[in-house]
């Protein structure tokens, strides 16, 4: 039977059954109480039932999973989120450093001691000026030393020496610059491609045979000018050694040497020195 025949059926049912009897109005009223305290009775039962579910379930019922309502046991504890960054190296007071920079200490004494040995290597008919006793607040340091932490690799702190002196002819004045890095560093092995990795500045390398050592030569520069050759060396420990020299000091913005204080065979016997090879 489709829907419209149903409906036909059931009109046709009610349209013969016989009509109840009116009741009376005593009896209707008393059907109407009847009815209205069923309903508040139903209503309460509901209003009850609703609170002890509410309550139950604040206790009792757990997260949907994938069987349905779960009963939930006790919250886990609120932990604190572990910080993953890792504290500066300890400097001499027992204390971790506030940035990178060794202030003090062993790290800052051996940035100390190359920007000493820079200036004993200054050729003959050049000096390497020193900075005046109270320098003017905008003028950059004639000579400047800094230990910074790297990085720590397989548990090894990894650090950078660098120190830098003007070199100067009277009043024509360039800079030479020594940087190192010590036992750990990630720089490549081969000679020109670890020239490559000085400041990120590219050039035309040359590879230097210094006895048996190959270190590799920038003899010209791409297209920057901060220094006009650097050489860079990687000893057999692992310690690189980057020396780059300048006819031109920023910090004074004055004349320039009229030729730069080291021949590229020269450049590359400072790499390998002794006195640079730092830890």
């Amino acid at each position: 039977m489709n829907e419209d025949a149903f409906r036909e059926a059931l009109r046709g049912e009610m349209a013969a059954a016989t009509p109840p009897p009116p009741m009376s109005t005593a009896v209707a009223l008393g059907a109407a109480k009847r009815a209205r305290m069923r309903r508040r009775a139903v209503w309460a039962c509901v209003g009850s039932a609703a609170a002890v579910l509410a309550v139950a379930g604040l206790t009792t019922i757990g997260p949907l999973g994938a069987g349905g309502f779960s009963p939930a046991g006790p919250g886990l504890p609120v932990l604190p989120y572990p910080s993953t960054k890792e504290a500066w190296p300890t400097g001499p007071d027992g204390q971790p450093q506030e940035d990178r920079t060794a202030r003090a200490g062993v790290r800052n004494d051996q940035a100390i001691k190359l920007l000493t040995e820079i200036v004993s290597v200054v050729p003959a008919g050049y000096t390497a000026p020193e900075d005046p006793a109270n320098p003017p607040a905008d003028r950059q340091p004639l000579r400047s030393y800094q230990a910074s932490f790297e990085e720590k690799v397989n548990g090894v702190e990894v650090w950078g020496y660098m120190s830098s002196a003007a070199v100067a002819q009277g009043d024509q004045v360039g800079r030479l610059l020594v940087e190192v890095h010590t036992v750990g560093n990630q720089l490549p092995a081969e000679p020109c491609a670890l020239a490559q990795q000085f400041w990120g500045m590219q050039g035309e390398c040359q590879t230097v045979t210094v006895q048996a050592a190959q270190v590799g030569v920038i003899v010209r520069p791409t297209n920057d000018d901060r220094f006009d050759q650097w050489a860079a060396y990687r000893h057999p420990d692992g310690v690189v050694v980057f020396v780059a020299q300048s006819a031109q000091n920023p910090t004074e913005g004055g004349l320039a040497l009229p030729t730069l204080p080291f021949t590229v065979q020269q450049l590359a016997t400072l790499a390998v020195d002794e006195r640079f090879h730092l830890q």
